[in-house]
């Protein structure tokens, strides 16, 4: 996920009386395509994901998919891809002969970065050593393996479909299909998990070493089974020892964090997730996918597609659901409730770049905030202090009218 921002309505203080400039440059341009099948529905997932049915609709899909890009086109002309993510749902679940299909269609419409990364995301019981290594000779160069736990009570607890051991021969089969570059996805914060099963966890997932490991907490998500049935999670005391352990874990092993959940070795951060981060642009096909994109007048627009399978594949129906443009007012706040994400946070000159207002309709903000210890005192950069990532709603809200 792909982990998709939607755009804010919060208002920033004294960003409606700043003008607003074309923008020099355009942002680089990723492309995100959703899968919304699963082999089951986990009862923590709130994404858009549905129980596929014994035979998918590839071929129709995948034509669905050609003909939403067909309708983006006319806003990215002249312009190329640098990532492209597979998100879902449970991408792996497509065939190689499907996914080669809309990959020749995309390039054909749209030129390919030379140095692009093409994300899959796939689970463990969705493995065969001859469809990855079919994936990728299709130029599929990073998987993201949803393992979550390697854990067998824990993993049933998630309703996950995989093992332990599946888990294991993930990682492994990836590298024989020649991914020399995949994350691992885990989950802490579990019901019933102590230090130990948390990092039990870790350090299992660091012996398979993958290149990006995304570590992040449980939560419970409106319209899913745990918001309406919650589990027993763990106290909160036990989950900041997990959380400062597990840091000090990856930090031994040289995985170096980068953003609020992700960890990568040197030179190996997702560059998908960082164009999102850092405000670039994405088109966004798929049911319920959304895109961002920014047009040299200044206009920058969030879309959504139409979310249920069914009705995106209906021929009757719009693929685009609705669209945004955003205001001078949701600007600030849209940009950095992803920039501050960033342990490192983001060069200041981007903030005018990519948004076309000025950096002194932060100032007072931004005074407050370093004054607070919230914000780094880096004239060149916008970024958090460690006090600061550890209270970030604290921080944005600082940038609040």
């Amino acid at each position: 996920m792909t982990r998709d921002s939607s755009a804010s309505s919060l208002i920033v203080g004294g960003a409606a009386s700043s003008p607003r400039a074309p923008l020099p440059t355009l942002p680089p341009l990723s492309l995100y395509i959703h899968i919304p099948w699963c082999v089951r529905k986990c009862p923590y997932c709130d994404f858009n994901s549905h129980t596929a049915s014994p035979v998918l609709p590839e071929q129709e899909y995948v034509d669905a998919l050609l003909a939403d890009l067909d309708q983006d086109l006319h806003a990215v002309y002249g312009r190329e891809i640098s990532s492209i993510f597979f998100g879902g749902g449970t991408p792996s679940l497509f065939s190689a002969e499907a996914l080669g299909r809309l990959l020749e269609g995309v390039e054909q419409r749209i030129p390919f970065a030379a140095d692009i990364e093409i994300t899959l995301e796939a689970n463990p019981g969705t493995f065969e050593q001859e469809k990855f290594v079919a994936y990728r000779k299709l130029g599929i160069n990073r998987l993201s393996i949803g393992i979550q736990s390697f854990q067998q009570q824990k993993l049933e607890a998630l309703g996950r479909i995989h093992n332990g051991d599946e888990a294991v021969r993930a990682a492994g089969m990836a590298r024989q299909a020649g991914f020399d570059n995949f994350n691992l996805d885990l989950m802490h914060g579990l019901p019933d998990q102590s230090l130990d099963d948390a990092l039990s966890d870790l350090r299992q997932a660091i012996e398979l070493k993958p290149t990006h490991i995304s570590w992040y907490q449980l939560t419970l998500e409106p319209n899913t089974v745990f918001w309406n049935q919650p589990p027993v999670l763990p106290e909160d005391d036990t989950l900041w020892d997990i959380q400062e352990a597990g840091q000090a874990l990856l930090a031994e092993h040289g995985y170096a964090q980068y953003e609020v959940s992700a960890y990568a070795q040197p030179g190996r951060p997702a560059r998908h997730n960082l164009n999102y981060w850092s405000f670039g642009d994405f088109i966004g096909i798929g049911a319920g996918a959304h895109g961002k994109l920014s047009h040299p007048d200044g206009r920058i627009v969030r879309t959504w597609k139409t979310r249920l399978p069914k009705d995106y594949l209906n021929p009757a129906k719009n693929f685009q659901a609705g669209e945004k443009s955003l205001t001078n007012d949701e600007l600030p706040f849209d940009f950095l409730m992803n920039a501050l994400r960033l342990t490192d946070g983001v060069e200041s000159r981007l903030y005018p770049e990519r948004t076309g207002l000025s950096l002194d309709s932060l100032a007072e903000a931004r005074a407050d905030a370093e004054q607070s210890g919230l914000l780094q005192v880096e004239p060149s950069r916008l970024a958090a202090t460690e006090r600061g990532q550890l209270f970030l709603n604290d921080l944005l809200q600082k940038f609040l009218s």
